[in-house]
Order: structure tokens, then C-alpha cells, then sequence
């Protein structure tokens, strides 16, 4: 399954998925900790280069992306209906960059995170 098919299949259900308040508020403020540390990684990656060191930044959204990926998946246990765990490493890298880059920013930019966040009680 590639990112494309990965991104489908989980919209299909992702607004049921993302219900609670608490799981919406921890992923808006999530998903851009996410999106920041892939900048440093490419950051990193543009100092290495230039002979300059980038080992810091790439330590640092390391642990950026861990707590996100850690908060987020605390978030999500708290939901009514649960997506199924990840078969395999290479599966759960795979949901998870189409979550972060691809199905949560859609549900943003759909208003749709908005609607689950009014609709929570």
C-alpha cells in the first residue's frame, strides 16, 4: 500500500475516529510539533552539507516527534471507535506521515475538526 492509499483509506472513517475533545485539542497542537521537526530534519540535513554540524536538530525533532507521536496516540485510545494497530514498523510509519502531513490537515482545512470539536461534550 503506498502514502495515497494509506490517506484514503483512513478518511474514510477518520471524522468517526476523531471525536473526542480532548484527542482534537492534543492533535491541533500535535501535528504542527510534527510538521516543525521534519523542517529541522531538513534543516539538519542543509547544515550537514554545508560542513556545519545538524546532528542537534535531528536529536531534537527526534524528541519532538516522539512526544507528538506518544501524546497523539494517548489521545487517540481515548476515542470511542479505534483505528486498527499498526501490523508492522513500515505500517506505522506509514499511517502515521498520512496522518500527519496528509488526513489530519484535510480535516482541519474541511472544517471538519472544528464541527467534532463543537459537537464534543
Amino acid at each position: 500500500m503506498n502514502i495515497v492509499e494509506v490517506a484514503a483509506e483512513q478518511w474514510r472513517d477518520y471524522s468517526e475516529r476523531r471525536q473526542n475533545k480532548i484527542n482534537l485539542l492534543i492533535h491541533i497542537v500535535t501535528v504542527p510539533l510534527v510538521w516543525f521537526a521534519a523542517l529541522q530534519v531538513l534543516g539538519g540535513l542543509v547544515l550537514m552539507l554545508i560542513g556545519v554540524g545538524g546532528i542537534k536538530m535531528w536529536v531534537y525533532a527526534a524528541i519532538l516527534t516522539a512526544i507528538a507521536l506518544f501524546a497523539q496516540s494517548h489521545g487517540n485510545g481515548m476515542e470511542a471507535k479505534k483505528a486498527a494497530p499498526p501490523s508492522n514498523p513500515k505500517d506505522f510509519a506509514m499511517h502515521a506521515v498520512a496522518e500527519q502531513f496528509i488526513t489530519f490537515p484535510r480535516f482541519v482545512l474541511s472544517g471538519q475538526w472544528l464541527r467534532n470539536l463543537q459537537a464534543a461534550n
